[in-house]
């Protein structure tokens, strides 16, 4: 599996250009799937999926004009024949997995039975945006703004071998950071990438290439 992990979307010509790279063909000629899951435990969350699937983002990972587009919600996956969404996930070029509660996502991912599919999915393509990124990690950690609990740490997909905190230094998520990202970064065993929402990581079989327009930091634990 081929990965494009983002903190905020396609938002600059070089992640886009890192994206028509890893398909290997226009956009146009690639089929999609989107997850929205992660967006579902939110006050809004229906509403806050919609938009997701529909495009109506600042950075619309679905309105980038795919060929085809479906919608893979992972909390129904159990509930349908495994060979029926196998197959679809097999046929999509790429996976477009939105943020949210990376929590939630990182259980219905194992739960739904995706998580073990994945890494047999050499050709496809994984773009995560925030905690669809996140949840790539074998152990992830999330900041908050919170002093009694400024951070939590807990296992992940185990699809890359670092972490990544996502929003870093952004105006609207003063949970993320820099200061805060290094001492939750440092509890982690596993390097961990901060980037803002002009950055993104190109992860293709094993080598990490990062993707910028803005500002990112490596930290060792």
């Amino acid at each position: 599996m081929k990965l494009l992990l983002t903190s905020g979307g396609v938002r600059n010509p070089s992640i886009h250009n890192a994206l028509l790279h890893l398909l290997g063909k226009p956009i146009a000629e690639c089929n999609a799937l989107c997850i929205p899951t992660a967006l579902l435990p939110f006050p809004g969350g229906p509403t806050m999926a919609y938009r997701f699937i529909s495009g109506a983002t600042n950075t619309p990972l679905t309105g980038l004009g795919w060929q085809s587009l479906g919608v893979l919600d992972l909390t129904a996956l159990p509930s349908i024949q495994k060979a029926y969404w196998e197959a679809d996930v097999q046929k999509a070029d790429a996976l477009l997995v939105a943020g949210g509660d990376v929590h939630y996502l990182c259980r219905w991912m194992q739960e739904s039975g995706l998580a073990d599919l994945l890494p047999s999915l050499g050709e496809t393509v994984y773009v995560g945006i925030s905690a669809g990124s996140m949840v790539t990690a074998p152990i992830f950690g999330e900041t908050y703004d919170d002093p009694d609990t400024p951070f939590v740490i807990e296992k992940g997909l185990g699809l890359v071998d670092f972490a990544l905190l996502p929003h870093m230094d952004h105006k609207d998520h003063p949970e993320s950071s820099r200061a805060k990202v290094a001492k939750m970064a440092a509890e982690v065993p596993v390097p961990t990438y901060g980037i803002d929402d002009e950055t993104a990581i190109k992860v293709v079989d094993g080598t990490i290439e990062i993707v910028s327009e803005g500002q990112w930091k490596l930290f060792t634990p």
